[in-house]
């Protein structure tokens, strides 16, 4: 009687146990199917400059919630952070970008616009769907900050999270989005 008892314990552990291994699997193929992002940290005239690409980030949803009309906006949160052994990482710069599209039904056209850290920093409009997904997934030439607030020959990384609003257009179908990292050492 005991035996038996035991065993259905052991098998309800095992089962459990496979089914929150199975939920980790799908979670990661779920993030792994909507997007990834990219990203190149460089340093070049005392400058700490990033790029970025979301591949994937512009799917099919996305696609037909932007052809309706619906203004979608793509929201870059990207942190310069300095690696600190047995410590809390220390912020050195943070940064905002958020690229809109607003696409005019009637007259075709997609009007882009492009703000870091809430000012208006570039504008277009065309009619060119590719052009308006690589404005909304690529950023070029971002700079974080001016090397002077950095220390030589330590460790930081460029963490950046990437979301889309509407929710109806959501990169992985949750609101978190997508979030990676790049480290680099710096050097002068």
């Amino acid at each position: 009687m005991i035996s038996r008892i035991l065993k259905s314990e052991i098998w309800n552990l095992e089962s459990k146990i496979l089914l929150a291994v199975l939920g980790v699997m799908a979670l990661g193929t779920i993030a792994h199917a909507a997007g990834t992002l990219r990203i190149v940290p460089l340093v070049r005239d005392d400058q700490v400059i990033v790029s970025i690409d979301l591949d994937n980030g512009y799917d099919e949803e996305v696609r037909q919630v932007i052809s309706g009309g619906v203004r979608t906006t793509f929201t870059y949160d990207v942190e310069l952070k300095m690696i600190v052994p047995a410590w809390v990482d220390r912020t050195i710069a943070t940064s905002v970008i958020t690229v809109t599209d607003h696409y005019d039904t009637l007259t075709r056209v997609h009007n882009l616009l492009r703000s870091v850290d809430g000012r208006v920093v570039e504008a277009i409009a065309t009619e060119n769907e590719a052009i308006a997904k690589k404005w909304l997934t690529s950023l070029s030439g971002l700079v974080l900050c001016h090397t002077s607030r950095l220390d030589p020959h330590r460790e930081y990384y460029v963490r950046i999270s990437a979301g889309v609003r509407p929710p109806g257009a959501t990169l992985l179908g949750w609101a978190t989005g997508v979030t990676n990292l790049a480290k680099f050492t710096f050097v002068p």
